[in-house]
């Protein structure tokens, strides 16, 4: 098992690294080949302020003097030893733009996740214990009314509701912990749909098993027989559902830091857009990318661990997607 799982667990850490690699060149084929000169639109635009000795030095630094594959070359070779290069519109390092940004936006991220957790957790277990004639059957709902409510709708509606009538929270302290917790919401709610869809259908599938039916027979009460049966064996594909909407998350975040005015990334990329700073630009979907990627590759190594039924070794682990059902 454990050289099987040192195999498995090289070739996903290889897989993640050409898949960094090829997203990393991808984007950089994708904004070499858009319309434009950025030394024209940017470096030599009069508002910048840019002087002839930076601008040559900002070309001499990213060779936009020479060949497409020679400045590909360069940018790989500065990426694999953490340089994300300079920005055209501030001539400051790009690693330290998202550094100063990247904490509020993770922070936000992370929570929505939590939030997420709990609200498919809670759903989950009332879908199974609460009587019917408390709305059993309208949990079951839930997940299809978060997924469909996009969640900027959310974040206006907490908006006016708890910082315009209940004022709760100020929304020009956008950083605060209660404007924090309710963007929170406002991005976790639809996220939360997908993980308590899988949950509440996994529950149901544990709960017809003939052990559920032995422990009920000991007289094992409810709460017993879903926190010690049910909750282990439904909870681990939400391992990779969870994996799986990080891309949503991120996503997410940068729509959601613009409804509450926070400072993040996305307020870094809007500004990046608007000024054609395409370093920058390719920075952020190359995090991107590396953040997906990393979560993913979390998951695949942990689910071995967390599911022996996973197979190692020659046999290929099973889809996602089939594990998800």
């Amino acid at each position: 098992m454990n050289r099987d799982y040192a195999r498995y667990a090289l070739r996903r850490v290889l897989q993640a690294i050409v898949v960094i690699l090829l997203a990393y060149v991808f984007t950089f084929v994708v904004i070499s080949v858009l319309p434009g000169d950025p030394v024209t639109n940017t470096l030599r635009n009069p508002q910048n302020g840019f002087t002839e000795e930076e601008i040559a030095r900002i070309v001499s630094y990213y060779g936009l003097d020479r060949p497409v594959y020679e400045q590909l070359w360069d940018s790989l070779s500065r990426l694999l030893v953490g340089d994300l290069g300079i920005s055209l519109r501030s001539g400051l390092p790009v690693g330290r733009l998202i550094g100063d940004v990247l904490g509020s936006t993770l922070l936000l991220a992370g929570s929505a996740l939590v939030v997420a957790l709990v609200l498919a957790f809670a759903i989950g277990f009332g879908t199974r214990y609460l009587p019917k004639r408390y709305g059993q059957g309208l949990l079951r709902a839930f997940p299809s009314l978060f997924l469909s409510v996009p969640n900027f709708v959310i974040g206006l509606v907490l908006i006016n509701v708890f910082a315009f009538q209940l004022g709760l929270f100020r929304v020009i302290d956008s950083e605060g912990g209660l404007a924090t917790f309710f963007a929170a919401i406002a991005l976790g709610i639809p996220v939360s749909a997908q993980v308590a869809e899988v949950l509440i259908a996994n529950l149901d599938h544990e709960a017809g098993q003939e052990y559920a039916s032995v422990a009920r027979s000991r007289g094992l009460g409810q709460t017993g027989l879903f926190l010690r049966h049910l909750l282990k064996p439904s909870a681990l594909p939400v391992v990779t559902v969870v994996a799986l909407t990080v891309g949503e998350l991120l996503g997410g975040a940068v729509i959601t830091e613009q409804i509450f005015g926070r400072t993040g990334i996305g307020s870094l990329v809007e500004r990046s857009v608007t000024t054609q700073d395409l370093p920058v630009l390719q920075a952020v979907v190359t995090l991107a990318a590396v953040i997906f990627v990393v979560v993913n590759l979390v998951a695949d190594l942990a689910y071995p661990l967390l599911d022996p039924r996973v197979r190692l070794g020659g046999a290929k682990p099973r889809d996602k997607a089939e594990v998800a059902r």
